[in-house]
């Protein structure tokens, strides 16, 4: 597993348990909610994870990007589609998306060369 890949996942587990371990009954019904709302419906998995790219993209979070570009790929999701997905973020969000951009392609060739 790429070194980036996995320091983020080793990083973003510990304190989310951290987070979790204080049992603040508001964190933990919007984890869970967060977790649920990606869960299949009338829209697949993958649309919804390309669907929370490109929101986390606009919004500018990395760390929501880097998890929803590893979602996104576990769903079968192409490189050119999040290319195309984070086309959209880039128009959208205008070009101050573009540093997240770039970001986002360095992580997605992490989770490519991982395994």
């Amino acid at each position: 597993m790429s070194d980036i890949v996995k320091e983020f996942n080793e990083y973003r587990s510990k304190m989310n348990d951290k987070i979790l371990a204080d049992n603040n009954k508001i964190v933990k019904r919007i984890f869970n909610l967060d977790t649920n709302a990606f869960n299949e419906g009338v829209l697949d998995k993958k649309t919804k994870e390309l669907i929370g790219l490109v929101a986390s993209a606009v919004l500018r979070c990395d760390d929501c990007v880097k998890y929803h570009l590893e979602a996104s790929y576990k769903e079968g999701v192409t490189k050119e589609e999040v290319s195309e997905a984070l086309g959209i973020a880039t128009l959208i969000g205008g070009t101050i998306v573009i540093p997240h951009l770039r970001r986002a392609h360095e992580y997605w060739e992490a989770i490519e060369n991982q395994g």
